[in-house]
């Protein structure tokens, strides 16, 4: 169980915003599996990064199951909301994973989260194709499929695989490419082997149940990390960033992993020098929108 606690100023009741959640992921269960395959409604970035027209709809029901059941605001991948990294704000992600899904491939998950103060208190992450759903409370334990699970193994990479995200840096990128493709090739040659499932939240969700020693990724989006970020720390894991500090919803990377995996990953980045002296020209944060300062009017209306 993690060190990190339920706070004690939360304005709702966990259990009861669990539940409510919990219920209405499940409502969009069957809509999410009808709809594999389902091609680009609307691109973001570039053509890799884009929107299907059920990301669009299951992010409307769920923000409107979300806002009713427990009165806190949502903020959602698709269409923005309120800040997230002060007060309390649900963040949703509809489908993590889209290109996966579009292709049929089923390592794709609905995650939601509520964020207290910059962290995460309860996560949700459901993975229709492959009948699995992950939930957790500040605190712990980890459950999955309503059952709560022991502590998480605290393996090595050199037994269990580690899960490392996209390369592909597109014009938000914050580490150097070079920097990214350095620690997956330092982890591909020094830990027993190297998985790439395409979606932060299988990733996350696999380290929480002991599935993968560590995941490694360099996306910040809170509502990509924050759902596994609650699992591994409830399963008695470590979150960070690559440069060790723990983790926020304002971090730029992610380390998830069992204690002696992550002691076992930061010995490898420290090796190619410190994530610090390496940010580059990938984005400039100092002159780009934070995740917490984007609103609806960046994409679409909500309503």
């Amino acid at each position: 169980m993690s060190d990190y606690q339920m706070p004690t100023d939360l304005p709702v009741d966990p259990e009861e915003a669990l539940a409510v959640a919990a219920a209405a992921l499940d409502a969009s269960w069957e809509p999410f599996i009808n709809g594999v395959g389902a091609q680009a409604a609307r691109f973001k970035e570039s053509r890799n990064d884009f929107a299907t027209e059920v990301d669009l709809s299951l992010e409307r029901s769920i923000t409107d199951a979300l806002q009713q059941g427990t009165g806190v605001e949502v903020h959602g991948e698709e269409y923005g909301g309120p800040p997230v990294d002060s007060g309390t704000v649900w963040v949703l992600d509809p489908v993590d994973g889209t290109a996966n899904y579009s292709l049929g491939i089923p390592d794709v998950a609905i995650l939601a989260a509520l964020i207290h103060e910059g962290q995460p208190v309860i996560g949700l992450t459901w993975l229709p194709l492959l009948g699995m759903r992950f939930t957790s409370l500040a605190g712990g334990p980890l459950h999955f499929n309503g059952q709560p699970l022991e502590p998480m193994v605290d393996s090595s990479i050199r037994d269990v695989a580690v899960g490392v995200g996209s390369m592909n840096t597109g014009n938000r990128g914050t580490y150097t490419p070079e920097f990214r493709r350095e620690v997956v090739e330092i982890l591909g040659i020094r830990a027993a082997r190297t998985r790439k499932f395409g979606s932060t939240g299988v990733d996350l969700s696999y380290v929480a149940s002991s599935r993968l020693s560590a995941a490694v990724t360099f996306g910040h989006y809170a509502w990509d990390n924050a759902a596994g970020a609650c699992h591994v720390r409830s399963a008695g894991g470590i979150v960070t960033d690559v440069a060790g500090t723990e983790w926020d919803i304002n971090s730029t990377s992610l380390i998830a992993a069992s204690p002696r995996a992550h002691d076992e990953v930061r010995t490898l980045i420290r090796e190619l020098g410190e994530p610090t002296d390496i940010t580059g020209p990938g984005r400039d944060r100092e002159n780009s929108p934070r995740e917490a300062e984007r609103t609806p009017s960046e994409g679409e209306n909500q309503k």
